[in-house]
C-alpha cells in the first residue's frame, strides 16, 4: 500500500513505479490497482491493456503501465481489481496506488509518501487544509518516504531525478536546456514542484501554466498556449493524455524516484519478510 496522509502532489506515483521496478529487477511478479481517479470505464473492474485510455483508466494508472508493463487493475472498489489481477495473473505482489485511507483493502506493508518542503501545511483537516488523517498515523506505518526537503528521523529520504525531455510523437531525447523557448504546462497535485524542477535544471521558460490534477485536455487548449516557434514542456503524467493528438514541438520530462541503496534494501526486506509469511 503506498499513500498520503495529505491530499496530492506528493510524489506518490513516482515511488509507486520505483517500487515495481525494484520488485521486478527481484524476479517478483508485481501487479498495481488503483482507483483510477479522473477515469469513467463503461464497467469495472478494468484490467488495462495497451489500447487503455486515461479517460478509462484514470492518468496515473495508464502512466504506471506504460512505464513498467506491469498488470494493472482499476475499480472504485480496490479488492474487485485485487481480484480482477489475480485473475488475470499469477502476481507475487499487489502494489496499492493511493488507498491508504480504503480500509477495506487488507494491506501486509504501508508506505506513506511525504511532501518534505510542505509537510502537512496548516495542520488541517480536508477541505480547510491538506489532511487526510492525522499526522499520528506516520507511527503505525512500515514505511515513511520524504520527498525532498528535511526528512525527520526514521524517513527515507528520497529525491525525483528528471530525466531527458522526451519528444510526444518521435520518443527523441534532448536535454531540456536545449529545446528553444519554453513554454511548461502542468496539471499534477503541485505543479509548482515541476516548475521548481526546471529552475534547477536552468531551463528558461517564457511562460508557466498550471492545470487542475487529473485535468482533460482539448488539442485547442493546449495549442493556444504556444506563439510561433515555442516548445511545449509538460510531465509525464500530462503527456499520457496528450499523445494522441501531440505535435511535433511536444515534450515531456520523467522523473525518476532516488533512495538510497540501504534504506532500499531495509524495505526490500520488509516485503520478502511478508512474501515469505504467506
Amino acid at each position: 500500500m503506498v499513500g498520503n496522509l495529505t491530499a496530492g502532489g506528493n510524489g506518490k506515483t513516482p515511488v509507486v513505479i520505483w517500487l515495481i521496478e525494484l520488485l521486478q529487477r527481484q524476479g517478483l511478479r508485481a501487479g498495481v490497482v488503483s482507483r483510477g481517479y479522473g477515469g469513467k470505464a463503461d464497467s469495472y473492474p478494468l484490467v488495462l491493456d495497451a489500447s487503455t485510455k486515461t479517460a478509462e483508466a484514470g492518468d496515473e494508472p495508464v502512466l504506471i503501465y506504460q512505464r513498467t508493463g506491469a498488470p494493472v487493475a482499476v475499480s472504485p472498489v480496490r479488492s474487485d481489481a485485487v481480484k480482477a489481477l489475480l485473475e488475470h495473473h499469477q502476481l507475487d505482489v499487489i502494489v496499492t496506488d493511493d488507498g491508504l485511507q480504503h480500509y477495506a483493502l487488507q494491506r501486509d506493508v504501508e508506505i506513506v509518501v511525504v511532501d518534505g518542503i510542505r509537510r502537512f501545511g496548516n495542520g488541517w483537516w480536508l477541505p480547510a487544509g491538506p489532511m487526510r488523517e492525522r499526522a499520528s498515523r506516520l507511527n503505525s506505518v512500515d514505511a515513511v518516504i520524504t520527498n525532498g526537503g528535511q526528512s525527520e528521523p526514521g524517513e527515507i529520504a528520497m529525491q525525483l531525478q528528471p530525466g531527458m525531455a522526451v519528444n510526444l510523437l518521435t520518443g527523441e531525447q534532448r536535454d531540456a536546456t536545449l529545446l528553444p523557448q519554453v513554454v511548461a504546462m502542468a496539471g499534477i497535485g503541485h505543479p509548482p514542484r515541476f516548475f521548481a524542477t526546471l529552475k534547477n535544471l536552468q531551463v528558461t521558460t517564457q511562460a508557466e501554466f498550471a492545470f487542475a490534477d487529473h485535468q482533460d485536455y482539448q488539442f485547442e487548449q493546449l495549442n493556444a498556449l504556444l506563439g510561433a516557434e515555442q516548445t511545449l514542456l509538460m510531465t509525464e503524467k500530462d503527456a499520457v493524455k496528450c499523445r494522441s493528438f501531440a505535435q511535433p514541438n511536444w515534450w515531456y520530462l520523467p522523473v525518476n524516484a532516488q533512495i538510497s541503496d540501504s534504506d532500499t534494501a531495509r524495505l526490500l526486506a520488509k516485503i520478502h519478510h511478508v512474501i515469505t509469511k504467506k
